[in-house]
């Protein structure tokens, strides 16, 4: 069974990421009619270098020597088997799908979902956590010179422009349009590997 964690746990997440340590990101696009996606990966990794058990506070080392402390609050569960030279791998994944809905009847506005999970006790650390976000709008308006479409959601009007001329004839005044912004996140801890005798 996963655990709930609250968000100060991803903040180990978000350090390795952002200081780009042995970072690598992936990128991808698609499309057909009526949908257009994108989405990239981003994966960053890094060692540790010293635990202070005392003030759950650990160094990690990127790939190009560069050395961040963060604390470890008391939601990492399995602070304990932490050691130095064990690496931490994180990863960060985001997409955004936007689909012609012809007719429409989704409900407008916005809709928001989140999880988190973490390893159990007596595990490798980890932990990850996932949101999305869902965006209806009305197509309200049309102008065919600028490829302009202008969605009406339940608190405001917004004009997007479709830059693919066969997207944009797929599109009445009448349907809708949904956007969903999804974005996931995970660390975990690989054990450093013992040298062979």
């Amino acid at each position: 069974m996963k655990r709930l964690i609250p968000a100060a746990t991803l903040a180990l997440t978000l350090v390795i990421a952002q200081a780009a340590l042995a970072q690598n990101t992936q990128g991808a696009a698609a499309s057909g009619p009526g949908v257009v996606a994108a989405g990239r990966s981003v994966e960053a990794a890094a060692t540790i270098t010293a635990i202070d058990k005392a003030t759950r506070t650990i160094k990690l080392k990127g790939a190009k020597g560069d050395v961040h402390s963060i604390v470890a609050g008391p939601e990492v569960k399995n602070f304990d088997k932490l050691k130095v030279g064990d690496n931490v791998v994180a990863k960060y994944v985001e997409a955004l799908v936007v689909e012609l809905k012809k007719g429409g009847g989704e409900p407008l506005g916005m809709t928001e979902s989140s999880g988190t999970a973490a390893s159990k006790p007596g595990e490798s650390p980890g932990a990850g956590a996932a949101r999305q976000v869902k965006l209806v709008g009305n197509v309200v308006g049309l102008d065919a010179m600028t490829q302009t479409v202008t969605l009406k959601g339940k608190t405001r009007t917004v004009d997007m422009q479709v830059r693919d001329p066969e997207q944009f004839k797929l599109i009445s005044i009448g349907d809708q349009i949904q956007a969903t912004y999804t974005e996931a996140v995970a660390v975990a801890v690989e054990p450093k590997k013992d040298a062979k005798k």
